[in-house]
């Protein structure tokens, strides 16, 4: 009697623990210690050392002043490369045009980079007042609708990345994991995220997630504006919108 249930491959044992390291301290502010990653990564501390040398030398990693050591931008270098080869911003640029039509607001393109999101591709507001970041500005990812639309997109993944990382930046920024948990469990029942002035103060923002097939978000869509711009009962069409510019353009993606 045979067994056809295929093995699982062999991991390169020091290949899996480098990533690990980079896992870590892309997802974290400030830094980590070689005693700190050592400890939460249940290596040797020579072992981590040794990976964060050669993470070092090949310039993904780099040590502070403080003996801290950080990820470099290579890595949100390498990243955007993989979203340009999926042609993310031509498969998008139909529907954030069709969203600027409908809402004369700023429309953007975003991706996951660390605990930020960084902005690829922008359709400039043709309102008189306005929100604004360029091509290649970062937020927060807990404080905007594009971050928060890609969190709950794969919660399991950004929870535990966010604990003790929710950082304030104004009175309806969400610091904790209840508040989150609920905020991601409205997200993932109606398909859009909202920002209801968590980052800067009366700036709104409604984003969705653009996921892979498999359903692995790569970015989100999503439009930002001052409060004053929002027309009356327009958080749901609006939210809508977003939703469903998210669906076309994973369409696209689907084809390349």
């Amino acid at each position: 009697m045979t067994n056809d249930t295929p093995k699982a491959p062999r991991l390169d044992s020091t290949l899996s623990k480098g990533l690990r390291i980079l896992d870590m301290l892309t997802a974290t502010q400030g830094g980590k210690s070689v005693t700190e990653i050592s400890k939460e990564l249940e290596l040797t501390k020579s072992n981590a050392f040794r990976l964060l040398q050669t993470l070092s030398t090949l310039g993904f990693v780099r040590q502070r002043e403080n003996k801290q050591y950080v990820a470099t931008l290579k890595t949100w270098q390498i990243g955007r490369r993989v979203v340009e080869n999926l042609n993310l911003r031509e498969a998008a640029a139909t529907q954030m045009r069709m969203l600027s039509q409908e809402t004369s607001d700023t429309v953007y393109l975003a991706v996951a980079e660390g605990l930020s999101v960084v902005y690829i591709d922008k359709v400039e507001s043709q309102q008189p007042i306005r929100s604004w970041n360029p091509i290649g500005g970062a937020a927060p990812i807990h404080c905007v609708s594009t971050g928060k639309a890609i969190i709950a997109a794969d919660y399991t993944f950004w929870r535990e990345r966010l604990r003790g990382n929710l950082t304030r930046y104004t009175d309806r920024t969400i610091t904790n994991l209840a508040a989150l948990d609920a905020d991601v469990a409205r997200i993932q029942a109606c398909g859009y995220a909202t920002d209801t002035g968590e980052f800067r103060e009366r700036v709104l923002g409604f984003g969705a997630a653009i996921r892979l097939p498999n359903g692995a978000p790569i970015g989100a869509i999503g439009i930002s504006m001052p409060d004053v711009n929002l027309p009356a009962n327009g958080e749901a069409s609006y939210g809508e919108m977003v939703r469903r510019a998210a669906e076309e353009i994973m369409a696209q993606v689907a084809e390349t």
